[in-house]
């Protein structure tokens, strides 16, 4: 790659033309079927693009409102609304029921900005996407809710993907008056060309696309441009609030709340207690009053998306005889274990990663740090101990350990992205000889979303990224390959691959595997076998404990 001035501007790849699962077919998305008119909505480079006039702020009259219907009776049709929330933590429930409420005859072509869109049938933006009051979602991920993945695929909605830091990074700025900032979060993926489909028109074809971002070389490395997100309305939920609007968040209800606060033209919190000013001791405010417009009383209950529990004394008991299945990802989760440091800072993802803390020696202690907004996450809770504004990344009721702490998702990110976290362990769909991580979709299926994975990779110089994952898929075919038939979450970012076979040091300059460690009972001849990469064997090979 050459710069050849000072702003480098990488060529978009064909956007019909994605690799397959395996890399042994192309698989075709369908083509453009339609020019995109100039000004369509797509935020994603747009300076300071607004839908619909704002409803009317006093500065002189009360905050307070009765209702919930009340404070968004006057919300226009075509308004980007911020909603607040980490799956069903901490999102303004009362106010998404007032809003449906208002039907689609009253209120229509929202777009709606949020981390995700709830769960399908309980609560969150799930219930305006399913009322049709939403035309467009910008996210970082759809999670399991199918009716919107159906929506999306057949062009009901159409649904900007964005990396989790970014999407939260756009936003502060947006409410700090920076119109646009450099990444290192998603270089080299389909983000930074511009492919992922945003709209697709009821026959299943692609009518509008992302837009190729910017990238400038800072040291080096290249970083994408992203622009700030405003909204027109944000709607929020808070453990407490004064007459003043100063607010009060409750752990990891505070993800996004405060951010998409400042970054609305209009604000309104529902609170579960409000107070009168004076109440809150300034040194316990959250979110300054001067974010806030309106404030409504909070009727609806905060629910637990994923509820998850522990029985006394630790977890559930395992089974007399384990299953293979078991069997192998102890093996990678306990291997996994040695990459974790005592005092280490450490993020984990989903799945595999997550077994990792209990393989660690009696005595040691690893900080485990939550995209959502945890540092400091313990195990799952006690039936007796769930509280509902206390969840993990997926969305899972979890604890906190003694010294752990809470922020807003802009702080989470900061963390990750700045290098401050100093190992990431993830799962893999695929990673290359050269360390590339391919972990968020398959084309040609239904893709989830990259959550936060982007930004997690996204300094591979700073924090060790692991990746820990079973050696062959389902279908038996190879996860560690050459290159990458899937499409990127980071390129060069992995120093370490962990199996229920072997492990692999990574080169990431030289782009070379080297087979250090293998599991008893496994012959380097059966990790030839099974990986579709070249490998060098270590001189004084290792077996995995």
């Amino acid at each position: 790659m050459r710069q050849t001035a000072a702003v480098l501007v990488l060529p978009t790849t064909s956007r019909a033309c994605w690799p397959s699962t395996h890399g042994r077919r192309g698989f075709r998305l369908p083509q453009l079927t339609k020019p995109i008119a100039i000004g369509s909505r797509n935020l994603s480079q747009t300076r300071n693009w607004r839908s619909a006039p704002v409803p009317e702020v006093d500065r002189a009259g009360s905050k307070l409102f009765e209702t919930a219907d009340d404070a968004v009776a006057d919300i226009k049709s075509g308004s980007v609304i911020l909603s607040a929330g980490f799956g069903l933590c901490g999102v303004a429930s009362t106010l998404i029921a007032a809003l449906r409420r208002r039907g689609p005859e009253s209120l229509h072509s929202l777009t709606a900005v949020s981390n995700n869109a709830g769960a399908e049938g309980r609560g969150g933006l799930a219930f305006l996407t399913e009322s049709g009051q939403v035309d467009r979602m910008i996210m970082s991920y759809l999670g399991a809710n199918k009716k919107l993945e159906r929506q999306y695929l057949t062009g009901e909605i159409a649904v900007e993907l964005c990396p989790q830091g970014t999407l939260a990074e756009r936003i502060r700025a947006a409410g700090s008056g920076i119109p646009a900032f450099f990444t290192p979060t998603g270089g080299h993926t389909l983000v930074q060309e511009g492919a992922i489909p945003v709209r697709f028109d009821a026959d299943g074809n692609v009518v509008e696309y992302g837009k190729p971002r910017e990238t400038r070389i800072f040291n080096g490395k290249p970083y994408l441009m992203e622009t700030a997100l405003p909204g027109d309305v944000a709607i929020l939920r808070a453990w407490k609030v004064d007459t003043a609007g100063n607010c009060v968040f409750r752990y990891t209800t505070k993800s996004f709340g405060p951010l998409m606060a400042k970054a609305a033209k209009l604000a309104i919190v529902e609170a579960e207690n409000i107070v009168e000013v004076g109440e809150i001791d300034p040194n316990d405010v959250n979110l300054p009053g001067i974010y806030i417009d309106r404030i409504v009383p909070a009727t609806e209950k905060s629910q637990v998306e994923i509820l998850k529990t522990r029985s006394e004394g630790g977890s559930a008991k395992a089974a007399a005889k384990p299953s293979d299945a078991l069997v192998r990802r102890n093996r990678i989760a306990k291997r996994a274990a040695k990459e974790l440091k005592h005092g280490f800072y450490v993020n984990l993802g989903v799945g595999i990663p997550t077994l990792a803390p209990s393989f660690l020696p009696p005595g040691e202690q690893v900080w485990i740090q939550s995209e959502n907004g945890i540092l400091g996450m313990g195990d799952y809770p006690l039936p007796e101990d769930v509280d509902p504004d206390i969840v993990n990344a997926g969305k899972e009721s979890v604890t906190l350990v003694a010294g752990a702490a809470t922020f807003d998702s802009s702080e989470s990110f900061s963390m990750i992205r700045g290098g401050h976290v100093d190992v990431s362990i993830l799962g893999a769909l695929q990673v290359s000889a050269a360390g590339d991580l391919a972990n968020f979709m398959i084309p040609g299926k239904v893709f989830k979303g990259m959550g936060g994975a982007m930004d997690l990779v996204s300094n591979p110089e700073s924090t060790k990224i692991v990746v820990a994952t079973e050696h062959v898929a389902k279908d038996g075919s190879a996860k560690v390959v050459q290159s990458c038939a899937l499409p990127l979450t980071g390129a060069r970012v992995v120093s370490t691959i962990i199996t229920d076979l072997c492990v692999f040091q990574v080169d990431r300059k030289r782009g070379t595997l080297t087979l250090t460690e293998i599991a008893p009972g496994v012959s380097v001849d059966e990790v030839k076998s099974k990986t579709d990469a070249t490998f060098s064997v270590a001189e004084d090979l290792q077996t995995m404990e």
